[in-house]
Order: structure tokens, then C-alpha cells, then sequence
């Protein structure tokens, strides 16, 4: 084996292991997350790492159609985004949530 194998070879564990800490950080900020921005935003990440995943398989198994798959993951994710910022710029949201929050931290702060 040339050390160019084993760099790589040595390269995609670590990204791999780097990968998969991110992904467990990211669903604790998911469920935990305090509001939906917070919530939509994780889910945008860990499009972002399932494309990072994609890609090391990629190079790992030599297959050029997970980058196919990749882009196509990121199109989607995109698009979910986009979604969702029309969906908090709209007023339904302002009405549905926005108030409801509001009426909560009131009341919390009258029990004070």
C-alpha cells in the first residue's frame, strides 16, 4: 500500500468520525432547540452532513453517482429552506405562534 492510500484511507475515517459527531450535536440541538427557527435550522444542518456522508461514500467506494445524489440532496434541502422562510414571513406564523408565545411569557410574568 503507497502512503497516498493510507492518507486517504486514514482522511476518510476521520472525516467520517467528524461527520458523526456533528450529527449527534446537531439532533440534541434539534430536540432541544427552544423555538422552530432553531428547530428548521438543525434539520438544514443535517441536510448539510447527510451530503458531507454522501460525499466521503463517494470517494470511499469510487462511485461518481453519489455526487449525483448529492446535489440532488442539496436541491431539496434548499428548497426546504426556502419553504420554510416564506412560511415565518407569512402571517399565519405571526398569528399561530408569535402570539401564542407572547400570551405564554405574559402569563409566566404575571405569576412573578
Amino acid at each position: 500500500m503507497s502512503d497516498g492510500t493510507t492518507f486517504l484511507e486514514i482522511a476518510e475515517l476521520v472525516s467520517i468520525a467528524i461527520l458523526s459527531i456533528s450529527f449527534l450535536l446537531t439532533v440534541v440541538r434539534v430536540v432541544i432547540g427552544p423555538s422552530l427557527p432553531d428547530r428548521v435550522l438543525g434539520l438544514d444542518m443535517l441536510v448539510t452532513i447527510g451530503i458531507g456522508f454522501i460525499a466521503v461514500i463517494g470517494i470511499r467506494t469510487g462511485y461518481t453517482l453519489y455526487l449525483d445524489i448529492a446535489i440532488a440532496l442539496g436541491l431539496v434541502g434548499f428548497l426546504a429552506t426556502v419553504a420554510f422562510a416564506r412560511f415565518v414571513m407569512s402571517r399565519r406564523y405571526e398569528e399561530e405562534f408569535v402570539q401564542e408565545d407572547n400570551a405564554t411569557y405574559t402569563m409566566e410574568r404575571s405569576d412573578d
